[in-house]
């Protein structure tokens, strides 16, 4: 979406709102610095989103000049959250909620853990029939699998965590 901002004003528009603004005005599909120099305008180029930490994200906050003069977006830092105070007078901290986020993002992360570990667990169910000598290797792997859960690193597990399927 193209973005232009008004020299006088400051004020940002989408080139639709624009078109709007200057109905009476013929107007190219196409726009180059002689019309903006006609509007008034100048273009706002797209910027990198803001870096951000855990428990943060990146939010819009209007535009901004670079060190070419151009105007670009601005973006900022942006916490997900802050203390607060429900209805009854109950204090909740910025840190409980990050901590009951992180819990929910963890528990998700654990069930899509032991699904796919089921899913290799049952890849391999075959080599546990009762006619089948199971190799040590096998019977390794597949205790491996079940011990997961019990793995340092869970339910945040890489790839080097994973046990491999000899």
């Amino acid at each position: 979406m193209s973005e232009y901002r008004e020299r006088t004003t400051g004020e940002v528009k989408t080139q639709g709102e624009w078109r709007s603004a200057f109905k009476n005005m013929s107007l190219p599909r196409v726009w180059n610095s002689n019309v903006c120099d006609a509007m008034n305008i100048d273009p706002v180029f797209a910027s990198p989103a803001a870096t951000t930490s855990a428990y943060q994200y990146s939010a819009r906050n209007g535009v901004e000049q670079n060190s070419n003069g151009d105007w670009v977006q601005r973006f900022v830092a942006q916490d997900m959250f802050a203390d607060t105070t429900d209805e009854d007078g109950k204090k909740t901290t910025k840190a409980e909620h990050e901590a009951a986020y992180q819990a929910t993002l963890d528990a998700t992360t654990a069930t899509n853990h032991r699904s796919t570990r089921n899913t290799l667990l049952t890849e391999t169910d075959w080599t546990a029939m009762s006619d089948v000598t199971m190799a040590d290797n096998m019977k390794t792997y597949r205790q491996a699998l079940r011990d997961l859960p019990t793995h340092s690193n869970w339910p945040n597990l890489e790839d080097a965590d994973w046990p491999t399927k000899p």
